[in-house]
């Protein structure tokens, strides 16, 4: 007796392209003129940050929320302007963060508050799309530390995607309730695919060690090499020796059409590096708070 299957047709979360194709091309940040169609560059930030975060435990452990082994994980892809300031929160009718940070729009005590959100978490939109395969990379890849994953996720939606003109309702022909979040975290891991940060270090000799301090130009040069641009590198701890703790890195770009789908052309940083220039130590995780993710066939 045959074994029958049946095949699952899932919803697209495609933005319309369509009329890209007439448009002039340009990397964003270096065009001479306005963008007529920002469904097509992201606008008005086009400085294009992948952001990634060196965790060594989550608070979440009891829950199996743990980190992947021989990775950095996620923290955002973020749609700074030109000039290295940045907006935030640009759209409260797609605001899915239960936490605001900042709790206004422009980070001060008076702006326009950002409510809290209480309905249902960004997890179930994914679903709601039938993408039990993005859910499960995120889960693996996209931690957060101290609240829950999804949590994190609608943070990083809410804060920033709302601000990418890319990811705007209108950009998407007959538009489904969120799939302009569900094409973000698609987006997201996508440009994550393209900066293997702890593969590179470890490729240059630096790999987390409880002992062994690391000097900032070490870190800076092997991911220049690599990437042909200057990344902010990032440090938590008070700067004192044996407490400058590297935790951060982001690489700036320009894009050649949409984040989705486009052209990422590194650049240097517009941030200076939060690190001293010597003695930063790349911390060991906790045994119990990492997983084996990597698929060995």
């Amino acid at each position: 007796m045959g074994v029958s299957t049946f095949q699952v047709s899932l919803l697209n979360t495609l933005p319309n392209l369509a009329t890209c194709v007439n448009e002039p091309t340009f990397y964003s940040c270096e065009n001479t003129t306005a963008i007529s169609n920002t469904c097509c560059s992201p606008a008005p930030g086009g400085l294009v940050l992948q952001t990634q975060l060196w965790s060594t435990y989550t608070g979440y452990e009891q829950d199996g929320q743990l980190l992947p082994k021989g990775s950095w994980t996620i923290h955002g892809l973020w749609p700074d302007f030109c000039d290295g300031s940045f907006p935030q929160y640009c759209d409260l009718s797609r605001q899915y963060d239960p936490a605001p940070s900042p709790n206004t729009t422009d980070g001060f005590p008076n702006g326009t508050a950002v409510p809290a959100y209480t309905g249902p978490g960004v997890d179930t939109f994914i679903l709601d799309f039938g993408r039990n395969d993005l859910l499960d990379y995120m889960n693996k890849y996209w931690i957060s530390q101290g609240s829950p994953n999804n949590e994190f996720w609608a943070h990083e939606f809410s804060k920033h995607a709302t601000c990418t003109s890319t990811f705007d309702v209108a950009c998407y022909e007959n538009y489904k309730e969120h799939e302009e979040v569900v094409n973000f975290f698609d987006s997201v891991i996508r440009a994550f695919h393209m900066y293997p940060t702890y593969d590179i270090l470890a490729a240059a000799g630096i790999t987390p060690s409880n002992t062994t301090t690391y000097t900032l130009a070490q870190i800076q040069n092997a991911i220049k090499a690599q990437t042909g641009a200057l990344p902010f590198i990032g440090c938590d701890g008070d700067g004192t020796e044996g407490n400058v703790l590297l935790n951060e890195v982001w690489y700036f770009a320009h894009v050649l059409g949409t984040e989705q789908y486009g052209r990422f052309k590194p650049v240097d940083s517009t941030t200076d590096a939060t690190c001293t220039d010597t003695g930063i130590r790349y911390l060991e995780r906790t045994p119990t708070s990492e997983r084996e993710v990597r698929v060995y066939q």
